[in-house]
């Protein structure tokens, strides 16, 4: 038999319906490829440009998770009548149809702990527990009528970032990612931070490519001499000897591709281009130590420390490089009053301490470096506190169970209206009277933001497009939050 029929043969029944259908995606492979292997190794030219459309209002994404959510009562949703009811019985009509977590039986309503004042030209409200963020009141845009339907943490962390409650979505930043491409080719376009000790509830999923091709998978960075581990050439292996192995491993892979037209052999591909020359990039937009004293300062950043305050430094650094989506998960806001390292008096003071003043100096350095007009900095947990004391199991301390009916959060910068408040709840901040906004109309203003249309951007998977907003055209724009 001729050699070359036979091979053809030979490939033809490797072909599974699983491998026909993949290799449907595989023109999405071969441009995310072309895009992270960069000039001159040999692919297409048919690169990802990295270009922002033109209807885009914001170039970039800082998105600040306050993983356990914090209390609205506590920070941005002031509820004076609340106060006057602190410590009585919840009237019935709050009890009607309500199930809690953890609250048992008739639980008394719990006023605001904290003072609130009013800030700027606005009057924006915001708790005495965020002093340097008040200095900021003109520039935000404080969003008190947020809402979900997940009351656990790890579900409703996942619907926000994912657009499912469930495992296997797409993270928000690896949508962005797939649709504007990056403007670094030295650096991921998705990168995430942690800080507080913990995972997020919802682990590393909240930052994981789901279906969408590998590349666009956000890549975790920590403080230390390796902020990204395994990307460091093993000992005794120079960086000659590593693009060496790499030239003839990409060889064989360039093979297989072209023989099975396998999107995730090209993804690989480009994950070892784009692994070394990060070795060279990361460690240098990592390195705070190049900041003035002035700036660390102003953060109150510790080089080498694996603090919230560093990551806010190094969040703007990256996005200074070009990197599209940076997150920052923050753990410790799970307020609910069953001990000290969580209640309202004691922990909720000292997170809030942690974050003010980096938060405060992330805006102010944005905005002194021109780049918080196209960068979208956007604040907040995955739902709310209740206006009870949740009291569990008898305890004195105080605290607020999960409450999904409302939450606040406030974003900045990229096509944001500044000064403005958007939204309002009940008098004891439970229920929302006015201008509702769904996790899902979130995602589709964020998208619409970026110059994406939310309800177009879409990929195809499992006989279906799938998009961030959902299957519904239920979602909104929302056009009060737009500058």
């Amino acid at each position: 038999m001729n050699p070359i029929t036979d091979l053809t043969i030979r490939q033809t029944r490797l072909q599974t319906r699983r491998h026909f259908l993949r290799n449907c995606q595989v023109g999405l492979g071969g441009m995310a490829l072309a895009s992270l292997a960069g000039p001159g190794t040999g692919l297409a030219e048919e690169v990802i440009s990295g270009r922002i459309p033109a209807a885009a209002k914001a170039k970039q994404v800082i998105y600040l998770h306050m993983a356990g959510s914090p209390s609205q009562h506590e920070t941005l949703d002031y509820k004076p009548v609340l106060a006057k009811w602190h410590m009585k019985p919840c009237p019935d009509e709050l009890m009607a149809d309500r199930s809690f977590p953890f609250i048992k039986g008739r639980p008394k309503l719990l006023g605001p702990q904290y003072e609130f004042q009013q800030h700027g030209e606005s009057g924006a409200w915001i708790s005495s527990l965020f002093p340097k963020l008040a200095g900021h009141a003109d520039k935000l845009c404080v969003v008190n009528s947020m809402f979900t339907d997940q009351f656990n943490h790890a579900p409703a962390q996942l619907f926000l970032h994912t657009g499912t409650p469930q495992f296997g979505g797409a993270a928000m930043g690896s949508w962005i990612t797939y649709g504007l491409g990056n403007e670094n080719e030295n650096l991921p376009g998705f990168m995430v931070m942690v800080s507080g000790g913990k995972l997020p509830s919802g682990g590393k999923q909240l930052w994981g490519s789901g279906f969408l091709p590998g590349v666009y998978q956000g890549v975790q960075c920590r403080s230390g001499a390796e902020p990204i581990l395994f990307v460091n050439n093993p000992p005794g292996m120079s960086r000659d000897i590593r693009r060496s192995s790499l030239d003839a491993l990409n060889q064989l892979n360039r093979l297989e591709s072209k023989a099975f037209g396998d999107p995730e052999t090209a993804t690989r591909i480009g994950q070892y281009e784009l692994a070394f020359r990060m070795q060279t990039a990361v460690p240098e937009v990592m390195d705070i130590t190049q900041e003035t004293p002035e700036t660390l300062e102003l953060y109150g950043a510790q080089p080498g420390a694996g603090s919230f305050a560093n990551n806010c430094l190094l969040a703007r650094r990256l996005v200074e490089q070009g990197v599209r989506f940076v997150q920052l998960f923050d753990w410790g806001w799970d307020v609910h009053g069953t001990n000290p390292g969580d209640d309202l008096m004691t922990q909720l003071p000292k997170k809030c301490q942690q974050v003010d003043q980096p938060i405060s100096a992330l805006l102010t350095d944005l905005e002194r470096r021109g780049l918080l007009k196209e960068t979208l900095v956007i604040w907040g947990g995955e739902f709310g506190r209740t206006a009870m004391n949740e009291a569990r199991n008898g305890s004195k301390l105080l605290g607020r169970d999960h409450h999904p009916d409302c939450f606040s959060i406030w974003m900045a910068g990229g096509g944001i209206k500044p000064g403005t408040r958007y939204g309002e709840t009940d008098d004891f901040g439970y229920t929302i009277t006015q201008d509702p906004v769904g996790v899902r109309d979130l995602q589709a203003t964020i998208l619409h933001l970026l110059g994406k249309d939310p309800y177009q951007f879409s990929f195809p998977f499992q006989g279906l497009d799938q998009r961030l907003i959902g299957p519904a055209n239920d979602p909104r724009v929302i056009q009060g939050l737009l500058a």
